[in-house]
Order: structure tokens, then sequence, then C-alpha cells
């Protein structure tokens, strides 16, 4: 494996707010946002209709709160327990998720995956592993990325349990299984870009939903 295969450019649990703890409790905080679509899914008409708005507008709305306490951050330099140094400069990992997560809740609610899907939960059948997606693959590939210094490692492990939520999904929700079997290596795909402002977050959300996009035609 040649240098460039093996070189990491940053401990992230040195240069996170709280050291190891803060650390951890980035890491718990990325895997209990699957609690999201299961919410949404299930129960998100009812928040809705407490807060008096469609649900889709309540998308929108939580987006733009996140949005604007992230302008407020990054007016001030602050950085939070569990957050990086670097992110006091930067567009933060949980504002690129945030924007990432409402848009998969969107897209998904609209045109043929609407046809598609069931009720309740049923109706999660694309953005529910979408979402799991980044909720668990993102944290495991970190780790062994971090602890392991081993990207091939990270990378056939990613894909192992890409494909687990995926086809996992299939039998769960009816997620069509040749919808499972293209986009599952995208979730991956989407955390190996080195791209300084584009936080991959986002991106393990936004390749296999664009690659949905590019497949709705033939649901």
């Amino acid at each position: 494996m040649g240098e460039s295969e093996t070189r990491f450019d940053i401990d992230h649990v040195e240069h996170s707010v709280g050291g190891f703890r803060g650390h951890a409790f980035r890491r718990l905080t990325h895997v209990a946002m699957a609690v999201i679509p299961l919410i949404y899914y299930t129960s998100g008409d009812d928040v809705a209709d407490y807060f008096s708005v469609r649900l889709d507008e309540l998308v929108s709305y939580v987006f733009l709160l996140v949005l604007v306490i992230e302008v407020v951050r990054l007016r001030l330099g602050i950085v939070i327990v569990g957050q990086r140094e670097y992110e006091s400069k930067q567009i933060s990992a949980f504002a690129w998720g945030a924007f990432a997560v409402c848009l998969a809740l969107l897209a998904t609610g609209m045109g043929p995956f609407v046809e598609e899907g069931g009720s309740g939960i049923k109706s999660g059948i694309y953005g529910i592993p979408l979402i799991f997606g980044l909720t668990f693959v993102d944290p495991l590939m970190g780790e062994i990325k971090r602890q392991k210094q081993d990207m091939r490692l990270a990378i056939t492990t990613g894909l192992a349990a890409s494909y687990a939520i995926w086809v996992g999904c299939s039998f769960w929700l009816g997620t069509p299984l040749w919808v499972c079997i293209l986009l599952a290596p995208l979730t991956v795909l989407g955390e190996l870009p080195r791209v300084k402002y584009i936080d991959d977050n986002a991106t393990m959300i936004l390749l296999p939903l664009a690659g949905l996009l590019l497949l709705s035609p033939f649901l």
C-alpha cells in the first residue's frame, strides 16, 4: 500500500473540544441521529400539527433555524464539546449533516418516492437507508481510520455495513433490492473525498440521494 493510501491528515481526538470525551460524545450524537427518520415517518405529522405547519414546512424551518445558529456560531468563532477546532472558521459537520438530512427527507417525500412507499414507517423506504448510512457507516469508518490507520479496511467494513443497512431496509421496508445494490456503495464513496469545505456528513447522503434521483424515472 503506497504512502498516499496510508497518510491520515488529522488526529480527530486531539483536535476535538473535550479531547476523547468530546470525540466520544460526537460519535454518540452521530449514531443517535438515527432516531430522526424514525420519528419523522411515524410521528412527523403529529409534530407538524402541533406547530400548525405542514411536515415539509417543519423540515425547512428546522434547517433554517440550524442555519441561523451556524451563522451566529461562525461570527463568534464558537466551538462546543465534540466539535473540532477548525470548525470555528468553517461550516460545522453538524450543519452539513442537518442540510443533507433535511434535503433527504424533503426529496424522498415527493413524486414517485411517495407513490411507491406505504404509510407510517413504510413511507421511509428511501429516507431511512439514506440517513442510516450516514449515522452508522460514517462513525464506523471514521473509527477504523483513526485507530487502525487502514483505509482499505475502512472501505471494506463500510461497504459491508452499508449493504447491511440498504439490503436490511429492503426486507424491512420494501426498498427495491436493485436500488439498494446500486446505492449502497455511494454511501461509502461519500465518505472518501478530501474536500476542505464540504463535510462527509453531507456527501454520504448527497451522493446516494443524487443516484436515487437519477433512478427515479425507473421506479
